[in-house]
């Protein structure tokens, strides 16, 4: 009887420290996703205002800005030791630090692209860290709750962000460095928030890159959703901004609906993916994508501009809304894992293979773009039309035994 009551008040001691993980593991969440919501909203911005970019040259920022997120295989690796708490944390003193220097020391484009480099490599340390935390702190069977509940979160947060850069720069005369040491700041709070977690210290762990047979699947789905998703993230805002004229306050009315729409996505695909599985959710996601390409590449030219901006607008918001299905490639591998200890090394392949493609592929976009005029944004979309076509294919051949 002794024994049993020892082992119960253990089990309600560890339940009691996860539970309070979790509602950290969310506040952080909290202050990444209103630092993100500030700087996506007002990066593509600051490239065409500050430094006057075109598309070509628009396309070849990605080039550095996407090279720590091949690298990230390797960081995490060396860091290994640490264990993904920590390294989360580490991350965010990358992220922080990256867009202080945005915002207050980049007088050239070059010193410019350095700090955006760093920025880069802790929001890409902590994509495979950020489902890998989630899932540790839960059960299987509610993976996906958990994490969109995260999201949700997260995602409600993020509309603080489109908030202040809305107020910001309509009413108190925000400027973009002021926006960017903003968010850094914010960066800054979800580091403590990290290392406030009480979680045990990890075992020391061998550095070790994970590249398996049976994982294959998930890699080809890294690249060639790496390829889609980057088109969309370079150029669809380029669209929106060199074709249509937007401004940050219009992007942040557009972020306000997507995050608005967005948490109620979050949900129903976290519960879908325990409901319906990883291969259901992933195909949904590919026709989606497929519909929303047809509708950048021929608006402008079947109907009146203005009906044409709001078809665009549209496909932009639906488009990142349905970010929150990335989480079901994240529930494939932990599902499939050989051993629990593939895991983060696997996501992390999974993120440099997407980043693999997303260095390249923009850049061949730019060039596509100036090559073929003002309207070569339509080339671009059709491409990515092929892209999700491939993405539906291999979703139909996941199988979880």
């Amino acid at each position: 009887m002794k024994q049993f009551l020892a082992g119960r008040a253990a089990r309600v001691k560890t339940s009691f420290r996860e539970d309070r993980d979790f509602s950290l593991y969310v506040l952080a969440g909290v202050f990444i996703g209103a630092a993100t919501g500030i700087y996506t909203t007002v990066f593509n911005n600051y490239l065409s205002d500050i430094f006057m970019l075109t598309a070509e040259a628009r396309g070849v920022v990605e080039f550095p800005r996407e090279l720590p997120g091949t690298l990230v295989v390797l960081v995490l690796g060396a860091l290994a030791f640490l264990g993904d708490v920590r390294m989360a944390a580490l991350a965010m003193v990358a992220s922080a630090l990256g867009l202080v220097g945005l915002g207050l020391f980049s007088p050239s484009f070059g010193v410019m692209l350095v700090w955006l480099m760093i920025y880069s490599m802790g929001l890409h340390m902590y994509l495979p860290l950020n489902p890998t935390i989630g899932m540790s702190l839960s059960q299987k069977e509610s993976y996906g709750v958990r994490l969109g509940l995260y999201s949700a979160y997260a995602l409600i947060a993020t509309i603080i962000g489109y908030g202040v850069v809305w107020v910001g720069f309509r009413l108190l005369g925000l400027t973009y460095s002021g926006a960017f040491v903003i968010a850094g700041i914010l960066f800054a709070c979800a580091f403590f928030v990290f290392r406030m977690m009480k979680r045990t210290p990890p075992a020391a762990r061998k550095v070790k890159l994970v590249f398996r047979k049976k994982y294959s699947l998930y890699y080809a789905l890294s690249l060639v959703n790496g390829a889609r998703k980057q088109i969309f993230l370079t150029f669809a805002p380029w669209v929106l901004i060199q074709v249509y004229g937007l401004d940050p306050p219009i992007f942040a009315i557009l972020g306000v609906i997507i995050a608005l729409v967005s948490i109620g996505t979050r949900t129903i695909v976290g519960r879908a993916i325990d409901e319906r599985g990883e291969r259901f959710v992933l195909s949904v996601e590919a026709v989606i994508l497929i519909v929303i390409c047809f509708g950048y590449t021929f608006s402008e030219d079947l109907l009146p501009r203005a009906i044409a901006l709001a078809i665009v607008s549209a496909c932009y918001i639906l488009d990142s809304s349905m970010s929150v299905v990335e989480m079901a490639r994240s529930t494939y591998v932990k599902k499939i894992a050989i051993c629990p200890e593939d895991v983060t090394p696997t996501l992390s392949a999974g993120v440099s293979l997407d980043h693999v493609v997303a260095m390249t592929v923009p850049t061949l976009g730019g060039l596509l773009w100036a090559a073929t005029g003002a309207h070569g944004y339509k080339y671009i979309f059709m491409a990515d039309a092929v892209f999700a076509t491939l993405n539906l294919l291999l979703s139909r051949r996941m199988k979880i035994e």
